[in-house]
């Protein structure tokens, strides 16, 4: 056994593979295979240092035919402790490579663990070659650990010491390879951590749309697994990995952000009047006054001052009744104008209106509680979260979420908004939120201008919607499947 070129070769194909590996699961599954050909060992251990400790991460052994956290899954095992007389703790400490021929004949370190684990399985523990695995600043990653080395012939003997810096090179590219996929982590948690903390702000802006976020996160995941599922049956060709999750989620959790300006007086609007009622009956209380005034100066009857006052308490009762209805009907829409052309006129001449042009514009809703004014401002929400998101970098693996969530209320036939877009204008991703937070809007329990609706009525609604080629049928469908109650 000897190192020659095609081992050169070897180093240099890992390089590579390593370079575009983005799994740490599997780029450190990798090395270790890598490692066990290159010196053709029977077995390998990786160990990661956590928290002062060595802890297993991948064991393998190939004449016992067994492997342990290649998949990621842990290793139910102790971790070793950072103490010189182990092997492993030895090396991470001094960072020295440790070539040991026979453990049986060494008085070395303390072997005690191979060799009980020997006396339980019937394995024979010989040769160790131990790498420690630090970055070019000196931080410890790990160590390695290869295990019985074999000839041509199949016979254990030890590590030659050409190995020693072959897999030390080894270790010091896996050791890059780590830190750049840590570094890109850490740059998607920042990220992640952004959107949980937008997510957060826009939710706790309102009592009245606590979850909305997180619940549009969730049936668009839903509805993105139920499309995988429809992907393995073969009725679409559509397939969410985990990167295209990931993209679509976030895109969920970020499609409201626009929300975080809209004035709390039309966010948190519960009814027509909401917070104007108070001004209004006020008012009623002030001119029943002035009525009850005139009837004691004599300027009109005790019976003209009964009949008007009943009148007004009428009026103030209706306008409570209708004040939080789903739905104006065509009669009370007309006494509201009937009513704003009343008026009081004081001995003095000055004129009370019984409802100002803002109470009658608000009580003249015939659906929800905003007015038109209201709900333009409102709906432009969604041109301030692409304008919000516009200012954020997101690099291009991830390009495509701030045109999902800014494009959320866009519907297939062109009649959304803010540009109207239509048909294959409109990615999948955003098809998906579209649906997602219409269901969650129809369905939510913390709306207080409306009951929650039964998840037959929404999905009854959407696929009207779809029939109407506003929305995609499919996903309706499948969005139905997925969400149970």
């Amino acid at each position: 056994m000897s190192f020659d070129y095609k081992d050169f070769e070897k180093i240099m194909n890992i390089g590579i593979e390593l370079s575009t590996e983005s799994d740490s699961n599997k780029l450190l599954a990798g090395i270790l295979q890598k490692g066990m050909e290159i010196t053709n060992c029977d077995g390998a251990t990786l160990y990661l240092y956590q928290e002062g400790k060595l802890c297993f991460k991948i064991m393998k052994t190939l004449s016992l035919n067994i492997s342990k956290g290649e998949d990621g899954a842990p290793i139910d095992m102790p971790p070793v402790p950072f103490k010189e007389g182990n092997v492993c703790a030895y090396t991470a400490i001094h960072r020295e490579v440790v070539n040991i021929a026979d453990v049986y004949h060494s008085e070395r370190f303390d072997f005690s663990g191979p060799k009980n684990y020997d006396a339980i399985t019937g394995y024979r523990t010989q040769s160790m070659l131990v790498i420690p695995l630090e970055t070019n600043d000196g931080t410890l990653l790990g160590v390695l650990q290869m295990i019985n080395a074999k000839d041509s012939q199949g016979q254990m003997v030890a590590f030659e010491q050409e190995y020693e810096m072959v897999i030390r090179s080894l270790g010091s590219l896996t050791a890059i390879a780590l830190t750049n996929i840590r570094l890109l982590e850490e740059m998607k948690r920042q990220l992640h951590s952004f959107v949980e903390a937008m997510a957060t702000a826009i939710d706790e802006r309102t009592p009245y749309n606590g979850s909305h976020t997180r619940k549009v996160a969730e049936y668009a995941l839903l509805l993105a697994d139920k499309i995988n599922e429809k992907n393995l049956a073969g009725e679409t060709q559509e397939y969410f990995d985990a990167d295209r999750k990931e993209k679509l989620g976030l895109a969920a959790l970020l499609h409201d952000i626009g929300k975080m300006i809209i004035p709390r007086s039309v966010m948190n609007r519960a009814t027509r009047l909401d917070g104007d009622m108070k001004q209004l009956e006020d008012r009623f209380e002030v001119i029943k006054c002035y009525l009850r005034i005139d009837s004691l100066t004599g300027r009109i009857s005790q019976e003209e001052y009964l009949e008007k006052s009943q009148e007004i308490d009428d009026s103030l009762e209706w306008i409570h009744r209708i004040d939080d209805v789903g739905f104006l009907p065509e009669e009370d829409y007309l006494r509201v104008q009937k009513l704003a052309e009343q008026t009081y006129e004081k001995e003095s001449g000055e004129v009370i209106p019984y409802l100002t042009e803002r109470e009658r514009e608000c009580l003249s809703i015939r659906k929800g509680t905003l007015t038109a004014d209201m709900r333009r401002l409102m709906e432009n929400h969604v041109v301030m979260t692409s304008k919000i998101l516009s200012k954020v970098y997101f690099n291009p693996n991830y390009i495509d979420v701030p045109r999902w969530a800014g494009e959320h209320h866009e519907l297939l036939d062109g009649t959304g908004y803010p540009c109207h877009l239509s048909g294959d204008q409109l990615d999948l991703e955003t098809r998906i939120l579209t649906v997602t937070d219409v269901y969650d809007a129809l369905t939510s329990r913390d709306r207080p201008y409306k009951k929650p609706m039964p998840k037959e009525k929404a999905i009854g609604i959407l696929k009207s919607m779809a029939e109407e080629g506003k929305v995609d049928g499919r996903l309706v469908d499948w969005l139905n499947e997925a969400v149970v109650e």
